[in-house]
């Protein structure tokens, strides 16, 4: 990134899901702003987001300065796999996007299975069954080094059998981001493949449970409105001040939120 520092108004996290459906119990939206404050949850309208709906927020929040998103979603697909959908071997994630959007067109709320049944690009996804004997569970570099530094075992995006499975809804977060971006060329950059303009929003792959580990949550799921309370304390920000439990996808959003706000500024993170 350009700028060592940037500067953002408002920090957001979803937490998203690839499943079935017009709306979404997985899928769950926090914001807060600069300074101590705690996160909030944004209301889904009509009770649950659909991705649509999701897509439909950030779009017109785009408006209210600059934000930094964080999206539970691969942004890209390994490259030992991806890179055979290109002639020369080549290819960027932009590209993958394309490829993924033009497989996809026409199938509603940004789904992304059909690129995954696609005879051009089925063959390198894990659909059913036991592991066949090709799959060799490729990932990507982010993946890889949550491993080595012990961080924990993010799944592959190729593998799409499972409750952890992660790939489809990465497809579609895909789909959501490319057209983002097209929609508002220049006022939103998507992180690390481009540089942000002056006064961009900033859009950032996260893994919520790494911001629950620093604030010493290791494994737990958390729910509890006490609980919340000391994870966002734990990352600088004020009580929710909550009463009621809340699920699981409102937690990672909420705890998201303020991690994204604590570690924006600092450099090393970019």
């Amino acid at each position: 990134m350009t700028d060592p520092n940037p500067t953002f108004t408002r920090f957001i996290a979803i937490d998203w899901s690839g499943a079935r459906g017009p709306r979404y119990a997985g899928v769950a939206v926090a914001e807060c702003g600069v300074g101590e404050d705690a996160p909030r949850l944004v209301p889904a309208p009509g009770g649950w987001w659909s991705r649509s709906a999701v897509f439909g927020w950030l779009r017109g929040g785009l408006e209210d300065g600059p934000a930094l998103v964080g999206i539970d979603c691969a942004f890209s697909l390994p490259f030992a796999v991806a890179s055979s959908y290109f002639p020369d071997g080549e290819g960027s994630a932009f590209a993958l996007w394309d490829r993924v959007e033009s497989a996809c067109a026409g199938h509603p709320d940004f789904a992304g299975r059909a690129f995954a049944t696609d005879p051009a690009y089925a063959a390198g996804f894990w659909h059913a069954g036991p592991q066949p004997d090709w799959y060799d569970d490729p990932h990507r570099a982010t993946e890889l080094r949550c491993r080595v530094d012990g961080l924990g075992s993010p799944q592959s995006p190729f593998k799409l059998i499972g409750a952890k499975q992660v790939g489809l809804g990465g497809l579609s977060g895909m789909r959501l981001l490319r057209r983002l971006r097209l929609e508002a060329p220049g006022r939103v950059a998507v992180w690390p493949f481009e540089e942000p303009a002056a006064g961009a929003s900033v859009v950032v792959e996260i893994y919520p449970r790494l911001f629950l580990r620093r604030a010493g949550f290791g494994n737990r799921k958390i729910r509890e409105a006490v609980d919340i309370d000391a994870a966002l304390a734990a990352l600088g920000a004020r009580p929710a001040g909550g009463t009621a439990a809340v699920t699981d996808h409102e937690a990672d959003a909420l705890v998201s939120a303020a991690g994204l706000r604590r570690l924006a500024a600092d450099p090393r993170v970019w």
